[in-house]
């Protein structure tokens, strides 16, 4: 396995590919934390923080494209 400092880079690439397209509608996504157990967790923030289809930026964009580089995290979940 990778070590921490190594997938917490990929993670940032990857949240930095990604966050154009949030950003074109108001959005963005902050990384807070990745825990031991390789648990990713991000804040949705602008107009992604609290709109109806968040879980599903989340899920569908943001966890999808993690896991796609990541293969190694856990789940990611929002903060």
């Amino acid at each position: 396995m990778q070590n921490k400092e190594e997938i917490i880079r990929k993670i940032n690439l990857t949240l930095d590919q990604i966050r154009p397209y949030l950003q074109a509608d108001g959005g963005d996504v902050l990384l807070k934390e990745v825990t031991d157990d390789l648990t990713v967790k991000v804040s949705l923030t602008g107009a992604c923080h609290g709109c109806p289809f968040s879980m599903q930026t989340l899920r569908a964009g943001v966890e999808q494209a993690l896991r796609h580089s990541v293969p190694e995290i856990k789940e990611v979940v929002s903060v």
